[in-house]
């Protein structure tokens, strides 16, 4: 006998009730599942934030920078390619991570920073980094005329495609900047970009002689 058969008239409607509530949350967790995997699919094949987004670190010709200069390249190509999560740049901190990103960088290339509030190799703020390069007179006005230079720190404002956020630039034609930063998009990403298409560009941080 089956069950449909063991059950009484009234009991029929309440279990097909709850057939139907379960095929429900079947459907709803399916499109939250969806949901979640397209969202990780978006953020990896997104195009550029501004400008274009670089899927290979670019080639970078070291015959006229400095040590210091090289250092840093070498270390951002190195954490491109390797793509850890944030919270190596931020001691294990959940929090956004492009100005930790840009710490954790020049530190390991042999130009540390220091937080002027702490005094840490470690900046988190995009504000206080600012605050940094000013305190260093190392910040350059985005209105100034300067032109950045490899391992130079860029610093954008909110009205800035990027928003309030930092990288480090790669490349500098006179026209065209590349950078590489930290927290784009959650990863380490590279941006190719006029400088006459950025709104909201603050200035830089000017490398420093080390």
């Amino acid at each position: 006998m089956s069950v449909l058969e063991q059950e009484t008239p009234r009991e029929r409607p309440r279990r097909r009730h709850g057939l139907r509530w379960t095929a429900v949350i079947v459907v709803i967790a399916a499109v939250a599942v969806g949901g979640v995997v397209g969202m990780r699919w978006w953020q990896r094949q997104s195009t550029a934030i501004v400008g274009e987004r670089e899927r290979s670190f670019p080639a970078v010709d070291e015959t006229q920078l400095s040590d210091s200069q090289i250092r840093i390249v070498d270390t951002l190509k190195r954490e491109f390619q390797a793509q850890p999560p944030g919270t190596k740049y931020s001691e294990g901190n959940a929090e956004a991570w492009c100005a930790d990103f840009v710490s954790w960088v020049m530190r390991d290339a042999g130009q540390p920073l220091s937080n002027p509030n702490s005094g840490s190799w470690r900046i988190p703020g995009v504000y206080t980094l600012e605050t940094y390069f000013r305190g260093q007179n190392r910040f350059q006005e985005a209105n100034s005329g300067y032109h950045p230079r490899v391992g130079d720190v860029v610093l954008y404002g909110d009205a800035s495609p990027f928003h309030q956020h930092t990288n480090i630039v790669v490349a500098d034609d006179g026209n065209t900047l590349t950078t590489v930063g930290g927290n784009e998009m959650g990863e380490v990403r590279i941006h190719k970009y006029r400088l006459a298409d950025i709104s909201g560009l603050a200035g830089y941080g000017v490398l420093g002689t080390r």
